[in-house]
């Protein structure tokens, strides 16, 4: 009786691995089934990216130069006005006071002159009587001596006197470029963007020229564009260049790269930074260029998204960027192509790379179905326990 339980147990030994090689044969594993592109033909451009701010190529903050009260402002946001139109006036009391002053100096100066003048003339006359009795002996050597002497000093005074009046013209002139500076004017044809002082305001310039408008040319805007220092190295004066703006993300303004200021902004804050111990971690440089803004559709500190274009290609051959594996010492890159439900290994060489795809210059054909992604290599995710 014991020996029934041992057949039993040999019996299904011997079924179990045939009935799994019977199901093998009969129902053959489903092929790995794999992620494919084509190689197909498109545009592609290779780009740098960057951020930029819209500012007017030509910006002015017209200010006072003399105190007073703003008497009258001639203009108001959004006026265009030309060079030399008046803006607006401080009230002259002031000035017109100093230049009165400044004219009645130059009047006592010159009345002081006068003056001396004549009193020359008396003292040459008395010089040359004095020479004149001396040589009959009616005059002593000392009368002689003092006569010379204030004719000199006379000269001298003289010569002082004219010094005071050249001073006091200098003064006159001052005094009427003051008054001249109470009409402010316009330095350029331009828009007016900003009004920073109000009639009625009192304006000091006692340090700096308060700034009483901001006036631009807003017919040409300068864009400075913000260019990371690991993509300025590709970055270089004369490429094409072209923006969006937010308010019409699908239209383009296009232009030409200027120049790439040398130093980054943050230069001038590097001494306080290494005082106060804190880093900078990104570095950026500033690409220069200009566009035309004849609707003035752009506007003063909009946001432009711009891209310096590296390379441009139309219709040419290209593959998904995911389907590049690694580059080879030669700078190939390793491609699996799927041939008949096989995967197969090529060797490529790629041009412009937009990030998505990248230009095929060799290894591939038209039609071609390259592997860009494998299910059975995606990680398998573990259920999480739940402890209790």
């Amino acid at each position: 009786m014991k020996k029934k339980p041992l057949r039993w147990l040999i019996a299904i030994a011997l079924l179990v691995p045939a009935v799994w090689l019977i199901a093998r044969l009969a129902f053959p594993p489903a092929p790995p089934h794999y992620l494919t592109a084509p190689v197909a033909r498109m545009d592609l451009e290779e780009t740098v990216l960057a951020s930029g701010t819209l500012k007017p190529v030509k910006q002015v903050s017209v200010g006072a130069q003399v105190n007073g009260q703003l008497k009258s402002l001639k203009v108001k946001l959004g006026d265009r006005v030309s060079k030399g139109q008046l803006l607006a006036e401080i009230d002259p009391v002031l000035q017109q006071n100093e230049l009165r002053k400044a004219e009645a100096g130059l009047a006592r100066a010159e009345a002081d002159r006068r003056a001396k003048a004549a009193q020359l003339v008396q003292y040459e006359l008395a010089l040359k009587r004095q020479k004149t009795m001396l040589v009959s002996d009616a005059s002593s050597r000392a009368d002689l001596e003092t006569a010379q002497a204030q004719l000199d000093s006379t000269r001298a005074e003289l010569a002082a006197l004219a010094a005071q009046i050249r001073q006091a013209t200098v003064d006159v002139d001052t005094a009427k470029a003051n008054l001249g500076y109470t009409r402010i004017v316009a330095p350029m044809d331009g828009e007016i963007i900003s009004v920073v002082t109000q009639e009625g305001q009192t304006v000091v310039s006692a340090q700096s020229a308060p700034t009483i408008l901001i006036m631009a040319n807003l017919d040409t805007m300068t864009i400075k564009a913000q260019v990371s220092e690991a993509d300025v190295v590709r970055v270089k004066p004369g490429q094409p260049v072209y923006f969006t703006i937010l308010g019409a993300p699908g239209k383009r303004f296009y232009s030409t790269l200027r120049a790439i200021e040398p130093a980054p902004e943050s230069i001038g804050t590097e001494s306080s930074q290494s005082t106060t111990g804190s880093t900078t971690t990104a570095v950026y440089y500033n690409g220069l260029f200009d566009v035309p803004n004849p609707n003035h559709v752009l506007k003063t500190s909009m946001t432009a998204q711009v891209s310096v274009v590296q390379g441009a290609a139309k219709q040419v051959l290209a593959v998904p960027v995911a389907a590049l594996g690694k580059q080879e010492k030669d700078g190939r890159y390793a491609v699996r192509v799927l041939e008949q439900g096989k995967p197969q290994d090529r060797k490529v060489r790629i041009g412009l790379n937009d990030n998505v795809n990248a230009q095929v210059l060799a290894g591939l054909n038209e039609g071609d179905k390259v592997i860009v992604g494998d299910p059975a290599q995606l990680p398998v995710e573990k259920p999480s326990e739940v402890g209790f």
